[in-house]
């Protein structure tokens, strides 16, 4: 898998960087600027010897409970990367990155994790994207019941489908029907969030659903051979790109920015942990969200680790990715115009970080 992802990679014109890129605090609330009270600055010690010092803060931050989304941000409170650049995590679960994003516009978060559906968003105005976390989610998975006759796509029309809607989860049904011919008009959908329909699903209420794992390990231990895949990222491959990304309003990011900086350096560090260790992640990221140790594990596949770690320091090649990712929102009609990247990509960011990992390491 991953040397299939390289490849697109490279099919999508990215030049990887041959450089590698790259606790838990009190839980007092701060306003929404992310800076805390401290009486002495946070320090890290450089190879050199040289010590960097940081003015500590609070960052609130939202993440979704699975790999893709929790796991460089666990990785990097419990590995302490975030307290070595004075950083002080408090963490928020939510269901969807379109509830991430009202929570940030209304104050409640600092910085969410998104998965690839939000990202519209995004592009449209609603937030800025700091750093990547990763450049393809392979996670998303449209599934059928058998029970319900459904063994293909085509078998889709009529049935009721439960989709996440403004998340991966419509992206990947969309995608699914529009390979068959078909589009959303030739189901009946129902709004559910990955949650409720794995529990409708098990129960029979729905006939097929978009979700995402671990939910879909879940549906297919519950399923068993009445399980069927109906489509998944891998399956679009050869078109198409499904990064997940840190994002914040851009108010936040006006204010912030060495804030950014150092959260983005922090998992700068987290992802090459993360590429190293994915099996590590998974039993971690089963304690911290009271989740079945075997469902993570059997997750960890679903998304690909390995390629921020090579591309972090090379914002040619990430730029190529959020093009592309934005061709599909224009092809999908998500969004009906084509907007400059940098307008909603902090590349300053991603590069300062990039910077200051290396010269750390």
């Amino acid at each position: 898998m991953k040397k299939k992802l390289l490849s697109l990679a490279l099919a999508c014109g990215l030049v990887f960087s041959l450089a590698a890129c790259g606790g838990t605090g009190d839980t007092t609330q701060t306003p929404a600027g992310g800076n805390s009270e401290s009486p002495a600055p946070a320090a890290s010690e450089s190879p050199a010897g040289t010590t960097t010092e940081y003015e500590p803060a609070t960052v609130r931050v939202a993440y979704m409970p699975n790999l893709g989304s929790a796991g460089s941000l666990f990785v990097g409170i419990e590995q302490g990367y975030f307290e070595e650049v004075g950083l002080t995590v408090e963490v928020f679960e939510f269901q969807g990155g379109p509830a991430e994003i009202a929570a940030m516009a209304s104050g409640d978060i600092d910085i969410s994790q998104i998965g690839h559906g939000a990202h519209s968003l995004c592009i449209q105005g609603q937030a800025k994207i700091f750093q990547m976390d990763h450049t393809t989610s392979l996670s998303d998975v449209v599934v059928g019941n058998k029970a319900k006759g459904i063994e293909t796509v085509e078998d889709l029309k009529g049935k009721t489908v439960a989709v996440s809607s403004g998340t991966s989860s419509e992206i990947i049904l969309e995608q699914a029907l529009a390979r068959a011919g078909m589009t959303m008009d030739d189901i009946n959908t129902v709004e559910m969030t990955v949650d409720g329909m794995t529990t409708a699903m098990i129960s029979g209420q729905i006939d097929a659903c978009a979700s995402w794992s671990p939910n879909t390990v879940t549906l297919q231990n519950a399923l068993g051979d009445n399980y069927v895949n109906l489509g998944t990222n891998t399956d679009f491959l050869d078109s198409a790109i499904f990064p997940s990304s840190y994002i914040c309003t851009p108010e936040y990011a006006e204010a912030n920015h060495d804030i950014l900086v150092r959260f983005a350096q922090a998992l700068d560090k987290a992802h090459d942990w993360r590429a190293e260790h994915p099996e590590e992640m998974a039993k971690l990221l089963a304690a911290k969200l009271d989740a079945p140790e075997e469902t993570m594990l059997a997750a960890v596949n679903e998304a690909d680790w390995y390629t921020i770690v090579e591309v972090c320091g090379d914002m040619d090649a990430i730029k190529t990715v959020y093009e592309t990712q934005q061709g599909i929102f224009l092809d999908n009609g998500t969004i009906t115009e084509q907007v400059p990247v940098e307008d909603y990509v902090l590349f300053d960011v991603m590069q300062e970080a990039y910077e200051a990992y290396s010269a750390a390491k």
